[in-house]
């Protein structure tokens, strides 16, 4: 489809009237400025209006809901483990992403999509969208970890600490994480930062959207209506 007529499709606004706003820079696709309103664009190409995410409702769009096991890469192809797409034994699965990757040893909640613009709501660092992880340390955790993390951790090569995250204790060695950001390895760098080790890490919850007791590892599961409309 043009990008024209997906602004009209989006916006309401006429062809001369999307021409405008292309003009001004105001539409990205795919993080670049778009000034043509004869691009192509397609289902799973980000296009954002003064950074606000713009969709039509569309079909042949899919959402599930993964369990990650240990083992598996959230990119599409790696060449020392396998991707998570393998797990979905559906046709054109290799055209499904992940809406915010975990590490190949770490477990737990990933939504996986071909629909590219949601897929960004539910990763935009302007969201802040929270993350609560289960994490199992080397070491006893400690009270002033705790207070350290709710003040915000410097990473090791940052600039800027994280954002303010809040540790519950669960028991000396077993803690739940909430973060509000998704740098790169952050939750096992700021437990380095703090001198501790993550032996383990599972992720239960993105937003308000949480992993599903009844899903067993391995295995996905389509979401509701409802679970979409969170993000």
């Amino acid at each position: 489809m043009r990008l024209d007529k997906h602004l009209h499709q989006c916006l309401g606004i006429s062809r001369s009237q999307a021409s405008l706003l292309l003009r001004a820079g105001r539409i990205t696709v795919n993080g670049t400025i778009a000034k043509s309103g004869s691009l192509h664009v397609n289902e799973q190409d980000v296009i954002l209006f003064d950074d606000d995410s713009l969709q039509t409702p569309g079909e042949n769009l899919y959402y599930y809901m993964l369990h990650k096991p240990q083992g598996y890469v959230c990119a599409n192809a790696d060449a020392n483990h396998p991707s998570i797409t393998q797990l979905f034994d559906l046709p054109r699965a290799d055209e499904l992403h992940a809406a915010g990757r975990l590490d190949v040893d770490t477990t737990g909640l990933v939504l996986v999509t071909n629909d590219g613009q949601w897929s960004h709501r539910v990763t935009s660092p302007r969201k802040q969208c929270e993350k609560i992880y289960r994490v199992w340390l080397a070491e006893a955790i400690s009270d002033e970890t705790r207070k350290q993390f709710a003040e915000g951790i410097l990473l090791r090569s940052e600039t800027q600490p994280t954002r303010p995250a809040q540790l519950e204790i669960v028991t000396p060695r077993e803690v739940l994480l909430t973060i509000h950001e998704g740098k790169y390895h952050q939750v096992k760098r700021m437990f380095a930062a703090v001198g501790n080790h993550v032996e383990r890490l599972h992720r239960e919850q993105i937003g308000e959207l949480a992993l599903d007791a009844n899903l067993p590892e391995g295995d996905f599961r389509v979401l509701t209506a409802k679970e979409i409309s969170l993000f």
